[in-house]
Formats: C-alpha cells, sequence, structure tokens
C-alpha cells in the first residue's frame, strides 16, 4: 500500500441523532453525502454491486486526491449545504487506512459543513485484521458501523463466499461495539436448506450481541453472479414461495419480541436508532455520490439531477484526474419522475409517504387501486398518509407496481 500522508484532525461528532421529519419538502427532507470504495479482497457469489477485486492494493493517496476533485465539483452543482449524514459503502471501505477515512471526511466538511449531529456511516467485513482498524475509524470521525456479518453457521459463510467464521464475525461485534456506540451488521436468509426453526435461533442469536440495527435480506439470485449459473444449473436451490414467506413472518415476530420492529421492508431497529442515511433515500432527500459507480440526487439550479459516475475505478481515477469529476450521466428529472420515485422509496418505509407531498411533485395515485389495496388489506391511508401494511410488505413489489400503474 502506497503511503499516506497524515489526514487533517477530523471534526468531533456525537454518536446518536435526531429523526429527519418524513413530511419535508423535497429538497429538506436531509442531504447526505455517499462515498463509494470499489474494491474487495474477494467477490461473493451473489454480489452484483460495483466491487472489484485487485491483486495490487490501490494508490490510496492517489484516490484521496480524486475524492478530494469530485468533492469540489460536486459542491459546485450543488450550492451550499450541510450534510447531515456520510456513508461510506462498497466494495469493502474497510479496506481503507483509518487516514484515508479522515482525509475524505475532512473533504466532505470542508465542501458541507457537517452538522453537530451529523451521523457517518462505514461499512466493514468481520475478519480479525479489518476490526483492528475499527478505533482508527472511530478517531477520523466515523460513530456507526455496519458489518457485513451475513450468517451465523460456518458452513453457510463459506457457501456465501465469506472470508471469516461465525466466532470471527461475533469478535468484531464485540470489538465494535467499544469503538462506536452505533452498530449495526446484515444478515441473509432464506439460504439453501435453511429452516424457519433454524433462522429464528440464528437471529435470536444475533440478537443477544446487543445491537441496535439489523439489516435482514432474503437471498435473490442477481443477474450475472455466480448463483444465478448455478441456480440456473439446478446446482443451488432455495425455498420455494410458501417457505419464503414463513422466513419472512420468523424475522417480524422475533425482531419485533426483541424490541427491534421493522421500519423499511429489510432493515430494522430500536425507536431511534435508524440509520439517518438510508432515510434519506427513502424519504426522498438529496444526497452526492462520491466514488467510482456512485449516484446521486442533487438539486442544481432549482432542477433535480440523477448524476452517475463512471464505474471501472481505475478509469473514474482517469476521468476524475483530467476533468475534476467522472460523472458519466447527468439527467434533469421530470415532476412524474421524481413523484415516481418517491412513491418507490417511500412506501419501503412503514411510515409510508405523504400523499399531498408526492401531489406537489407532480404525482398522481389512481384512488381507484388505492381501494382495491386497502380493501385487500395490503395498505392503509390515514388523510394523506398512505403505508403498506404487514400482510402487503412481502407483496411490495406487487403494490407498487399497482399504485404507480
Amino acid at each position: 500500500m502506497s503511503m499516506i500522508a497524515a489526514a487533517p484532525t477530523p471534526p468531533v461528532l456525537p454518536d446518536a441523532a435526531p429523526q429527519i421529519s418524513p413530511h419535508a419538502a423535497p429538497d429538506s427532507a436531509g442531504f447526505g453525502v455517499y462515498v463509494h470504495w470499489p474494491f474487495c479482497k474477494a467477490k461473493c457469489p451473489y454480489c452484483d454491486f460495483n466491487s472489484h477485486v485487485r491483486h495490487a492494493p490501490p494508490d490510496e493517496a492517489r484516490f484521496i486526491a480524486a475524492f478530494r476533485r469530485e468533492i469540489a465539483h460536486m459542491r459546485d452543482l450543488s450550492g451550499p449545504k450541510q450534510a447531515q449524514t456520510v456513508f461510506f459503502g462498497g466494495g469493502t471501505p474497510s479496506l481503507m487506512a483509518p487516514a484515508t477515512v479522515a482525509a475524505i471526511l475532512e473533504a466532505i466538511n470542508t465542501a458541507w459543513p457537517l452538522t453537530s449531529d451529523a451521523e457517518v456511516t462505514l461499512e466493514a467485513n468481520p475478519t480479525s485484521v479489518e476490526a483492528e482498524r475499527f478505533a482508527g475509524y472511530g478517531a477520523a470521525g466515523v460513530n456507526r458501523v455496519s458489518l457485513g456479518v451475513q450468517a451465523l453457521d460456518d458452513k453457510d459463510l463459506q457457501g456465501l463466499g465469506r472470508m471469516h467464521s461465525v466466532a470471527e464475525a461475533l469478535a468484531a461485534v464485540a470489538i465494535a461495539r467499544r469503538a462506536f456506540k452505533r452498530v449495526s451488521f446484515d444478515l441473509i436468509y432464506a439460504r439453501p436448506r435453511q429452516t424457519p426453526e433454524d433462522w429464528a435461533a440464528e437471529l435470536k442469536r444475533a440478537l443477544a450481541e446487543g445491537c441496535e440495527h439489523l439489516s435482514l435480506y432474503q437471498l435473490t439470485i442477481e443477474p450475472g453472479t455466480p448463483f444465478e449459473r448455478l441456480y440456473g444449473a439446478g446446482k443451488l436451490i432455495l425455498p420455494d414461495d410458501d417457505l419464503s414467506r414463513a422466513l419472512w413472518d420468523v424475522t417480524q415476530e422475533v425482531t419485533a419480541e426483541a424490541g427491534l420492529p421493522a421500519y423499511e421492508v429489510s432493515n430494522h431497529a430500536r425507536p431511534g436508532a435508524e440509520a439517518r442515511h438510508n432515510l434519506i433515500y427513502w424519504r426522498y432527500g438529496t444526497y452526492a455520490g462520491i466514488g467510482a459507480g456512485a449516484h446521486g440526487r442533487l438539486v442544481v439550479d432549482g432542477t433535480r439531477r440523477a448524476l452517475f459516475t463512471e464505474r471501472a475505478p481505475e478509469e473514474w481515477l482517469a476521468r476524475v484526474e483530467a476533468a475534476g469529476h467522472a460523472i458519466v450521466s447527468d439527467e434533469a428529472l421530470s415532476a412524474p419522475e421524481q413523484a415516481d420515485e418517491m412513491l418507490l422509496m417511500g412506501l419501503r418505509l412503514k411510515e409510508g409517504v405523504d400523499l399531498a407531498r408526492h401531489a406537489r411533485l407532480g404525482g398522481r395515485v389512481d384512488e381507484a387501486h388505492i381501494a382495491a389495496l386497502v380493501a385487500a388489506g395490503f395498505v392503509a391511508r390515514s388523510g394523506d398518509r398512505l403505508r403498506v401494511t404487514p400482510a402487503g410488505f412481502p407483496v411490495l413489489n406487487a403494490v407498487i407496481a399497482q399504485l404507480a400503474g
């Protein structure tokens, strides 16, 4: 790894923060910054994220300089703002040196001063090597960590292509709880051969770790992944619809009993411990996307724009060094497009969406479709607030399709 200059002292950030109002206007529902680190030690067979394996470590000093330039460019587009959240995603951000994280945070704070209660999250793998860096990330300004545990079964971890064991993962969770007040971790369920009883026991073991937030995802087959090829060849058998529903029901029951009910279709938290950065997405706020393959939603000169950067890391780096940014797509969103995005994102939340705000964006929802879904028990309406019910969440895609149709 290349030598990295010492980073400036980061701003002091508290560990907890208040909720963002779900009723906020389009450009005031929160502003956050997403930073993508595109490198991984190995590519998991289920993953279709923009992640890349390289034999030689990336030149972090060179990437720091590029991040600084792209941050400055995005600041020129967005105008003055305060950042309520920062999220380091990937890839595997915990492969970065803590000094790299500190330098990027300093650049963000210069461009969009962080609020005094800003949430700063870093995704991390729970290997022993990466866990050793947690104290350094905390000192750099990170106050929340999200761990990719994925399973608490060693055989299944191996099948998922993970590089850690259960013992290593639980040790990393313990280290994280000492380094950060706010800790979340991910688990994947509906795995091959998994029964509701197995999943209930595994989930209870996870909840016993005392974390404030869990992201629980059903295993899905993504196009272009090794799992897609195995599934197509009949070598990977996933639960059928009835078993998947039983696993879903277990997820809701066990987490609710433990005090971490679902606040979003795949995310569970103690009240007040929701992921504030992700709430900006789901409540249709604005955010800058920095790094290879990042996307953002910025209001530029009064127009909401969808921005995407170059996905290939080396090409991203070259574009930023040549032009100051690596934006490859910049699209002005029409009012109906914004309304559709708001509906798509907001209905994932237990709190639902504000139909009055949806209408202000130019959206229109067929009252007959709402009535039919209410009658079926899939949605509930209270004034201008429309939300998906517990019965509707397992068929969320169909509910959204009917509402948006």
